[in-house]
């Protein structure tokens, strides 16, 4: 978009062009996050791939980040606008951590902060194009939420973003209880990443979980799952379908 500007340069007032730019659709782009409470706070798995439109262009993208002492972060969507929400974050924690007053940032002021955030950007019709989720835990309480791209932010005790909202998200209804042991919400995270790695063209076998609790983040080294692709319906997809094609 090009909008002209005046300027006054002695009796004559001329017009510049000045160029406001705006993310019109996302480049490089991440699919799913899906995270979990679990009994001791919060797991959060990604994998790594980064889509540059329908191609598999990077496979070495680190979508989940440790912010401050309690909260994790993960995005799906445009990898350069979470580089930005990341660089925001760094000064919002500076900032905090320059009163020195024994406190810091909980994931619930993470959280709101970065849900204005996106609403803002989005009031100024230039958002920046994520799904973000926020977990954390804090004085023995854990958190998680969502934030969408135009500021719709909810918490919950599982979270999933893209494709993961809609073949995820029914795993762990199913599944999910609030006694979930490390091991066993590994596990759950494990059985929906394998879900989205069949179903989801843009998701590559190359993950990482993390976890958060009272004592810090840890996140895991990128490692891959077994798989199987010898069911009859990956053979031969359109068997039994319908119409001319």
């Amino acid at each position: 978009m090009t909008f002209t500007i005046p300027i006054d340069n002695g009796d004559a007032v001329k017009n510049a062009e000045a160029d406001s730019q705006r993310t019109l659709y996302p480049y490089v782009t991440g699919t799913s996050i899906v995270a979990i409470k679990y009994k001791d706070g919060v797991l959060m798995a990604s994998d790594m791939g980064g889509s540059y439109g329908s191609t598999l262009r990077y496979k070495n993208i680190e979508r989940i980040k440790a912010i401050g002492k309690h909260s994790l972060l993960g995005a799906s969507g445009e990898i350069s606008d979470f580089q930005e929400i990341l660089r925001y974050l760094d000064e919002l924690i500076l900032n905090d951590n320059m009163w020195d007053d024994g406190n810091s940032l909980g994931p619930k002021e993470v959280h709101n902060y970065l849900t204005r955030v996106m609403y803002n950007r989005r009031n100024k019709f230039n958002p920046l194009w994520n799904t973000l989720v926020l977990g954390g835990v804090k004085k023995g309480k854990s958190y998680l939420g969502m934030v969408s791209m135009i500021g719709v932010s909810f918490e919950d005790n599982h979270v999933a973003t893209g494709f993961g909202n809609h073949l995820a998200r029914p795993i762990l209804r199913d599944e999910w209880h609030a006694d979930l042991s490390f091991e066993d919400g590994v596990k759950l995270l494990e059985k929906c990443m394998r879900v989205l790695l069949y179903r989801d063209r843009s998701a590559i076998n190359k993950f990482q979980i993390a976890k958060i609790t009272e004592e810090g983040v840890t996140i895991s080294q990128p490692y891959s799952l077994t798989t199987f692709w010898e069911f009859q319906a990956f053979h031969n997809p359109t068997a039994g379908a319908q119409g001319s094609w």
